[in-house]
Parts: structure tokens; C-alpha cells; sequence
């Protein structure tokens, strides 16, 4: 009997910056994909509805009215609807195959986590994205649940938790200072202790 897979909708709980990054990687991999050409949401429309609520995520920043935070919640659902679409159909067009539906972008329901210890995660990419952000890229930990980041700015001496996030591939920190040195950190959250040891640090100025 072959394993079936599913597709995880944790993209629906992350912070907007970290589901406008997962947007964006999903494009990406869904271009060109042969294994999905029949989107039920058209790419360029997908493009869209991200731009949409990239400005108004800007806008909130700058002003934060009222009515702006509801433009933005507005739009970050059309986004959301539209994502829930294509993993439905990611879903149906990879039950058995893992690695056809991880080419889409997506990310799996992990299976249940076994009574062992976690291993760390490793730091893949650390790369600046726009100014006073930096997008981390994980490698995933089998029976991990999440990973939780944090970061330093004076050698170690105090720690700032970054989030949790449920998903390895792109994590987004923000609101960093421009020209500051960030030393970034993650561990694995599940197991039978909870949490992994804190992965080897990486350093990167934000711009």
C-alpha cells in the first residue's frame, strides 16, 4: 500500500511577512512546474494578490490607521483564500509522491513526532531581503514540528527570540537596524525534549 501525503496549510498561521515570503517561494517553484499545470488561482493572479498585500502591509508601516490594518487584513485573506486553492489541488495531484509535492512549495503534515531527540538544524542561507529584514533558509529536521530563531547583537550577552515558525525553508526577521551585525541562531521544537540544541550561529549586517 503506497503512503499517502498532505499538504500543510500552517501557512495560514504564520505573521504576514513570513506568508508573504512563502508566497514568493511558492511562485517560484510552481513556474514552469510540470507537475502542476492546471493552478486552479493563475500565477500572474497570485502575483497579484501578493503585490496587493505587500503595499498594504507597506502602508500599515508608514501609517497604521484603523482603516489601513483593515485593508491589510483584507487583503492578507484574498491571499490566503487563494493559497488554500492550490494546496487542495497540490494535494490532489501529489498523494503519493513527497517529492512532487514539495517541488510545489508546499510543506507536508510531518508524521508524528517519535519519543527521540531532535538533531539541530543547520543554517543554510541568511541573506538580507529589503531593508531591516533577513530571510533565513533552514535545513529540515525529520519530526520536527518548528523551529524558533534568535539572534545577538552584543557577542552573546543577550538573546532576542526571533519567533517560531512552522516551516524551515523561509523565515523572515524584521524590523532590524541597518548597519547592525545580527548573529542568528534556530533549534528544532518537538521530540521527546521538546526543543533541539540551538543550531551553529551565523552573522549578517542588515541593510
Amino acid at each position: 500500500m503506497k503512503q499517502t501525503y498532505r499538504v500543510s496549510y500552517a501557512f495560514a498561521g504564520l505573521s504576514v511577512l513570513n506568508q508573504i515570503a512563502f508566497t514568493q517561494v511558492a511562485i517560484i517553484c510552481l513556474t514552469g512546474n510540470a507537475a502542476f499545470t492546471k493552478l486552479p488561482v493563475a500565477l500572474a493572479d497570485l502575483q497579484a494578490l501578493l503585490q496587493a498585500l505587500i503595499d498594504a502591509n507597506n502602508n500599515v508601516a508608514l501609517g497604521g490607521s484603523p482603516n489601513l490594518i483593515a485593508l491589510r487584513d483584507e487583503a492578507q485573506q484574498a491571499l490566503l483564500v487563494a493559497l488554500r486553492k492550490i494546496a487542495a489541488y497540490v494535494q490532489s495531484e501529489s498523494l503519493d509522491s513527497l517529492s512532487t509535492l514539495l517541488s510545489s512549495g508546499f510543506q507536508n503534515v510531518p508524521a508524528p513526532s517519535p519519543s527521540g531527540p531532535l538533531d539541530p538544524p543547520s543554517i543554510l542561507k541568511a541573506a538580507n531581503n529589503g531593508t531591516t529584514q533577513v530571510l533565513l533558509r533552514l535545513s529540515p529536521v525529520a519530526n520536527a514540528n518548528s523551529y524558533e530563531t534568535q539572534w545577538t547583537t552584543d557577542g552573546g550577552k543577550t538573546w532576542v527570540t526571533g519567533g517560531i515558525t512552522s516551516q524551515a525553508r523561509s523565515i523572515a526577521l524584521t524590523s532590524l537596524t541597518p548597519g547592525t551585525v545580527y548573529t542568528i541562531q534556530a533549534r528544532a521544537l518537538g521530540g521527546s525534549t521538546g526543543q533541539s540544541i540551538w543550531s551553529t550561529p551565523v552573522s549578517i549586517m542588515a541593510t
